[in-house]
């Protein structure tokens, strides 16, 4: 069964809490720029490990130091859920705070 594809208030809401994402292309989208290559893809290989556990992947890419990334579900044909929690998982991986 597919998962609900979130309304466009739940859209506007994840947009305002975080604001380095917007819509692209009907995904969430968002372009994350590290010190080097090293820190992009050791990003890159957590939020893989947190992908991997929830069953949901992005669609990204990786140049050097940048990481870019596009949350969709394809068997909703939108953003649900899953694509909110991913995005807020991975800003918490890429956060200078972050242990």
């Amino acid at each position: 069964m597919a998962l609900e594809k979130a309304t466009d208030t739940e859209i506007q809401a994840f947009l305002t809490k975080y604001d380095a994402w917007r819509m692209e292309d009907g995904k969430l989208h968002r372009e994350y720029i590290f010190a080097d290559f090293i820190e992009a893809f050791g990003f890159m290989t957590k939020a893989a490990l947190l992908a991997q556990s929830s069953n949901h992947h992005p669609e990204w890419s990786n140049v050097y130091k940048k990481v870019v990334v596009d949350l969709t579900t394809h068997e909703s044909a939108g953003i649900t859920q899953l694509d909110f929690e991913l995005a807020a998982k991975m800003e918490q991986l890429a956060s200078p705070t972050q242990d």
